[in-house]
């Protein structure tokens, strides 16, 4: 069943002709250009290919920049002037739709009476059916503009880096001799971690229904401390889950390799096989959808929000990448072989180099709303970017001023058991503290959120390893101008490149609170709060890098910067309403009727002439009303600001908006506190909200 929803190479080569596919192929390697001629052909076999499979419709398939996809369905159906009705698909259906751009995040670029924006099919991932029990839709990857050209979605920056990071590599590539590569890519693995819990539980939570996130809970009497969930036998509601979302997956191409359980209770993970970057960007929102959509069936409710419960782990995306050329060689694979040793370096330098240099845009293309609950805390990644690259190859690059040493292999681990085999350790440990890591043979970026596409933080990886690599080459070939040989130059490129972008390569605990401190003597960009982090997005030094390689023009980035400000503000407006009904129409009644059996059963005791053990009834009520009083004053503070947020909100300073927003998160954690104090005093039957040790046990 694998890949038999997806139009791919192989479905590919079966229904074109054997010219049309070669074009195809060479459009997909970046080597021709899609004309109308060629576009009619392949829609034709599409369509036919969609049809004898159920399909009933079609779609542009795009990732507006709210971190999710859209689609407008289309018929296949068409009827002609003699009522006869017919499927067709026209080149120009295939190659370009039209939705409205102004209903999408888009900065200040388009007005509500501006709404003319265009998708455009990307030729480069296949095309891929979504069944239904009555038929199915043609999901066509396509990207989309406005109608002046301004990218308004998440994968028209991303091939632009990928094409600006490929240019470059393929550049050292030569330099080292390497004549017959056709090209290099960008290979991507995206971890999923997630939260399932019992839905009829989490339809009784208005936080978890509109925000993702419980916005108050006390804590349950056990939670992780137990470090018993982790890699534990999966539960039964959730294995049956996991198996139809890998088959649905299957059908589309996408390998799921790991599933596991994770950290938090009822917390998971699915890990795919890499790919592709951009490939991999649409396979992990076609991921997404898929685990949404197969919920329901199961009586569970997903949770990708990065912070669903306080005092848990939360969820990341940790993206795994490297570099792979068209003969299939992993450019980050270490190599005992000295001429490979010296690529492999260059390679790494170069995205170190690029690290050091432009770290922020990587702070920022992680600050989504939900990360800025996660990132920072004692599971998560901090929010300083630095590179952790274990001590063989640190103890490589300290040294290369001196000499080059041989890289170290694997080592076997004697375990002193015979019956045991023989255990293979690798040349480096695991640093989870660090928000990058080199593991082996790919680096691993651990800070976007679960719920992020992995469109934006691939964007600036891309960026920033296409401008190490670009500085690298102009000194080797300036060297190799001068007569030096091509490793040579190389290895005096990756000295200089290691010299100047040290302070970025940290191999401790990035948790500590000694790394902030060390972290800002170094130099590197330290920015506590998303409205700091995006304010990288139009820092001059960026700006400059991403039109420079032709990713993002500076408008464009200002445009981005004011997309993610305005989520940010909106996103905790949608919080502080959600809070505000709920301890108006659940936490407070419920304190209030809480308080008045107290009081009733004090006054039936007295009646009696009993003793109240201490007065402990009468203690009951003081502190029952004492609670509610506490939540009652900390919900004035919370409406006061929600009416300054509004003002800030509808101005056109958004830094300042979202600067405040920052303020309300403190707010709301005040009356989260209150709201808590009062949970755990509350008996059972009069709170009107699920606990968490309800919702954090599946039954």
């Amino acid at each position: 069943m694998f890949g038999e929803n997806v139009f791919d190479r192989r479905a590919m080569r079966e229904r074109l002709p054997r010219e049309v596919y070669a074009q195809l192929l060479e459009v997909m390697e970046g080597n021709g250009r899609m004309d109308e001629a060629l576009a009619g052909v392949i829609a034709s076999a599409m369509k036919e290919w969609a049809v004898s499979k159920g399909a009933t419709h079609y779609a542009h398939w795009f990732h507006p920049r709210n971190e999710m996809t859209a689609e407008k369905h289309m018929a296949f159906l068409t009827v002609d002037s003699d009522g006869t009705p017919l499927e067709s698909f026209s080149a120009w259906e295939l190659i370009q739709g039209e939705p409205d751009a102004s209903s999408f995040p888009c900065g200040s670029v388009r007005s509500t009476f501006e709404a003319r924006g265009y998708t455009a099919w990307d030729p480069t991932s296949p095309a891929f059916l979504v069944m239904t029990d009555r038929g199915g839709t043609l999901c066509v990857p396509s990207v989309f503009i406005a109608f002046d050209g301004t990218p308004l979605d998440m994968k028209t920056p991303l091939l632009k880096a990928l094409s600006a990071l490929e240019q470059r590599a393929l550049r050292i590539s030569r330099l080292f001799g390497n004549r017959g590569v056709r090209w290099i890519k960008m290979t991507c693995g995206a971890e999923q971690e997630f939260f399932l819990i019992d839905a009829d539980r989490a339809r009784r939570r208005p936080d978890i229904l509109h925000c993702g996130r419980t916005l108050f809970g006390a804590e349950p009497p056990k939670g992780q401390q137990m470090e018993d969930h982790y890699f534990g036998s999966i539960h039964h509601r959730v294995l049956s889950y996991m198996e139809e979302v890998e088959e649905e997956l299957l059908r589309l191409g996408v390998a799921v390799k790991t599933r596991h359980n994770e950290v938090a209770p009822c917390q998971y993970e699915f890990a795919p096989q890499f790919c592709e970057a951009n490939l991999a960007c649409d396979q992990n929102q076609m991921m997404m959808l898929t685990m949404r959509r197969l919920a329901h069936r199961h009586g569970l409710r997903l949770l990708l929000h990065e912070k669903p419960f306080a005092g848990l782990n939360g969820s990341g995306k940790h993206v795994n990448f490297s570099l792979m050329d068209s003969e299939g060689r992993n450019l980050l694979s270490p190599s005992s072989n000295p001429r490979r040793s010296v690529q492999f370096l260059t390679y790494l330098a170069g995205f170190v180099l690029g690290l050091w240099e432009h770290g922020g845009l990587l702070r920022a293309a992680t600050a989504c709303p939900g990360n800025s609950h996660r990132l920072g805390g004692n599971e998560a990644p901090p929010v300083i970017m630095s590179i952790y690259l274990g001590d063989v190859i640190t103890r490589v690059l300290d040294r290369i001023d001196e000499e080059l040493e041989a890289l170290e292999g694997k080592r076997q681990l004697d375990l002193g058991l015979s019956r045991l085999p023989s255990i293979l350790a690798d040349n480096t440990d695991r640093n989870r503290t660090a928000p990058i890591a080199f593991t082996g043979n790919k680096l691993e970026f651990r800070s976007p959120g679960s719920s992020q596409s992995i469109a934006g933080p691939l964007t600036m990886l891309a960026s920033l390893w296409a401008m190490g690599l670009e500085w690298i080459g102009d000194r080797m070939e300036s060297r190799m101008a001068a007569g030096m040989e091509p490793r040579e130059a190389a290895l005096e490129a990756v000295r200089e490149a290691v010299r100047r972008s040290r302070g970025v390569m940290f191999n401790g605990n990035c948790y500590s609170p000694e790394w902030e401190e060390e972290a800002r003597r170094r130099g590197l960009f330290v920015a506590k709060g998303p409205t700091e982090a995006l304010g990288r997005l139009v820092s001059r030094e960026n700006t400059d890098l991403l039109g420079r390689l032709g990713v993002m023009g500076h408008g464009e980035c200002r445009i981005l910067c004011e997309t993610r400000l305005e989520q940010h503000v909106k996103w905790t407006e949608i919080e502080m309403s959600v809070m505000r009904s709920m301890v108006q129409e659940g936490v407070l009644p419920a304190l209030g009727r809480g308080a008045k059996e107290e009081a009733e059963l004090l006054g039936a005791i007295s009646s009696l002439g009993l003793d109240d053990g201490g007065c402990h009834t009468k203690r009951r009520v003081k502190l029952l009303l004492e609670a509610r009083s506490a939540v009652a004053e900390r919900l004035k503070a919370l409406d006061v600001a929600s009416g300054k947020l509004k003002e800030l909100g509808g101005t056109s300073d958004l830094f300042e908006a979202c600067r405040f927003s920052e303020e309300c998160q403190q707010v709301m954690g005040a009356l989260r506190e209150a709201v808590d104090k009062g949970e755990e005093m509350c008996p059972e039957d009069l709170w009107g909200y699920p606990r968490y040790r309800q919702l954090l046990s599946l039954g």
